[in-house]
């Protein structure tokens, strides 16, 4: 499955380049390398944490207005680890340290399309925010169960089985957050934040499913969460490439000065 993910955004890349040969030098494409952290906001609410060491990659295509500050409109292709925290029996436990967690850890490929007004820095860097809407498909799952693991469950960890009945696959969201990026001949290094904020849940709510007593440690809800939406805060880095060797028309569009008013109001009365 991982090598179809991979394949899958390579094609993407050549795809999203040999379109954008023929352009002119208003087009950007690159890649992107991701660490970070993924959470949930879990309804109703449980005892959670951040889960750190999660990584990302992708490809980028990009499109830069002339008009100044307007910025640029673009598509990004990602692979990305979300994941999520949480204690299934909190009253078990007299001190926050003894916590025993289940932790899963969510494969998927991400889509965001994707807002980035900027400015220029002496036509050298590119100072930019980003804001996008996401939609995700989710690959592949493993957990680790703590709590039935303390209990004497063999099946404490292992590859989570997705069900349609219980399971959402497909995801969306918004996304937020900005970068630097330093601009050498066609190239271009940057270094971004994104936080990542999902809308849609990981598992159905409890009207739609209910038989969690049956499923094992893979899913420790003893009723399915109301709302189990997931985020994501990662750091990347990337490598840019300008498609055309001429500079973006942004820096050499003349901005219009505007005319000072030359009437003046007679204040005497004749």
């Amino acid at each position: 499955m991982m090598t179809r993910v991979l394949k899958t955004i390579a094609a993407a890349a050549i795809m999203i380049l040999a379109a954008a040969t023929a352009a002119r030098a208003q087009h950007t494409v690159g890649f992107t390398l991701s660490y970070g952290m993924g959470s949930s906001r879990l309804y109703p609410a449980q005892e959670t944490r951040g889960v750190w060491g999660l990584y990302g990659g992708g490809v980028a295509w990009r499109y830069y207005t002339s008009q100044r500050f307007v910025g640029g409109f673009g598509l990004d292709l990602e692979f990305q680890q979300k994941a999520f925290s949480f204690v299934p029996n909190p009253s078990r436990y007299e001190d926050e340290a003894d916590y025993e967690y289940y932790t899963r850890h969510v494969n998927s490929v991400v889509l965001p399309i994707v807002w980035q007004p900027h400015f220029y820095i002496r036509r050298r860097v590119r100072v930019y925010f980003e804001a996008a809407a996401t939609f995700n498909y989710n690959i592949s799952s493993t957990y680790v169960n703590e709590y039935a693991k303390s209990l004497g469950s063999t099946d404490y960890e292992g590859k989570y089985e997705f069900k349609t009945v219980r399971d959402n696959r497909w995801g969306y969201g918004l996304a937020g957050g900005g970068g630097i990026a330093v601009l050498f001949g066609q190239f271009e290094l940057n270094m971004r934040v994104r936080y990542y904020f999902g809308y849609s849940d990981i598992v159905k709510n409890r009207n739609k499913y209910y038989d969690n007593g049956l499923d094992g440690a893979e899913n420790p809800f003893y009723y399915t969460p109301v709302r189990s939406p997931l985020d994501n805060l990662m750091i990347s880095v990337g490598m840019n490439f300008r498609i055309g060797r001429a500079g973006f028309t942004e820096w050499d569009v003349k901005r219009r000065k505007r005319d000072k008013r030359s009437e003046t109001f007679n204040y005497r009365l004749d």
